[in-house]
């Protein structure tokens, strides 16, 4: 294939965190080799050398980030964007000043707008006291319109066993499973294709027609071949994270090492993975076109908005902290479950042998 008729945009490295297109933000991916739980659900392991509180440093193979027992992120403050959080292994427990709680892994997604202010806690507890504790998520920041960036806050649980799937099988019977948290995908040479059911949030740019934002895993058997479907909308970009496995080609070009892949969106991208099963994660959506204006945890149109933001946490803080530790986690019962700010409790359904909850 030509360079010029290449549907690859460009090519880069994956750093930390992934580098996003807009309507993107920014894509944080966490993998952390916890080991065994101590009595208080953090590591049993010495946390000397380590900068408590501001530990990113991936020693022995995981960090700290801002918690000091158990690992993760005390209360801080958001406003005027989206987290959508994907949980692929371990657990995140979620505290926040609407009240809202949550216990969610293995799969699970929690999306949650910003919108005018929210503070939340997104704690890490290790629960296994007599083997590793391995964590592996994704947060990606979904940027707002304008319109909507001081919409009310939204708290939405996606239980793994709802997000639609479909496993696509090639001619020599090599598979490639693939995963909708948003945005139809498919179908593609017959296949039945995934997404439809799953509702983002109201204010969600992902809810607005035309917008054509689809977040999309592909776990790929070593040798398998799909191809990825052109996307619908009118100028919409992509981007193909290729973070797991050894080596890819992309409509013919070989990629070595972990890349962060913009793609043509408007072109169908044959993907031959390597000799290694291959992991994907792919962001599309049609670009706000707006200005960003950003400090730390705040994301508006300008920097008077920015300013506006800062004074309204420090008289507000978005509505109060109601949670009596600034780092909450929710015991030692596995039981994944979602508590909303109206006191509605909803749990994943039981499987089949699995003990239920308290």
């Amino acid at each position: 294939m030509s360079q010029a008729a290449s549907p690859i945009v460009r090519i880069e490295a994956l750093g930390f965190p992934w580098k996003t297109v807009d309507p993107f933000l920014f894509c944080a991916y966490h993998d952390d080799a916890y080991p065994r739980a101590d009595g208080r659900m953090g590591p049993a392991a010495s946390l000397d050398g380590r900068d408590l509180g501001q530990d990113f440093s991936r020693k022995d193979g995981w960090s700290m980030y801002h918690g000091t027992t158990v690992p993760g992120f005390p209360g801080h403050p958001h406003r005027g964007f989206e987290t959508v959080t994907i949980v692929r292994r371990g657990l995140i427990d979620h505290s926040d000043s609407l009240g809202a709680s949550a216990r969610f892994g293995g799969g699970d997604v929690q999306w949650l707008t910003a919108g005018s202010g929210v503070v939340h806690s997104e704690m890490f507890p290790l629960l296994d006291a007599d083997a590793p504790n391995p964590l592996e998520l994704f947060q990606i920041w979904l940027n707002l319109p304008a319109r909507n960036k001081m919409a009310a806050p939204h708290f939405t649980m996606f239980w793994a066993q709802d997000i639609p799937r479909f496993t696509a099988v090639d001619p020599a019977g090599l598979k490639t499973e693939v995963a909708s948290v948003a945005g139809r995908i498919g179908p593609v040479d017959g296949e039945p294709g995934a997404g439809g059911p799953l509702a983002p949030p109201p204010d969600s740019w992902a809810a607005q027609p035309g917008s054509d934002v689809a977040i999309w895993t592909l776990r790929m058997a070593p040798g398998a071949r799909w191809t990825l479907p052109p996307a619908t909308g009118e100028g919409t970009r992509r981007v193909l994270y290729f973070f797991k496995g050894a080596t890819v080609e992309v409509a013919g070009q070989r990629v070595d090492g972990h890349a962060a892949i913009e793609l043509r969106a408007d072109a169908a991208v044959e993907l031959a993975n390597g000799d290694e099963a291959g992991e994907f994660l792919v962001l599309q959506g049609r670009p706000l076109g707006e200005p960003v204006a950003q400090y730390g945890p705040f994301v508006m149109n300008t920097q008077a908005e920015i300013a506006q933001a800062m004074s309204d946490y420090r008289r507000t803080q978005f509505g109060g902290w109601p949670w009596d530790d600034h780092a909450p986690v929710h015991g030692r019962d596995p039981a994944r479950f979602a508590r909303h700010p109206d006191g509605r409790e909803e749990r994943p359904a039981q499987l089949a042998g699995q003990p239920a909850g308290d």
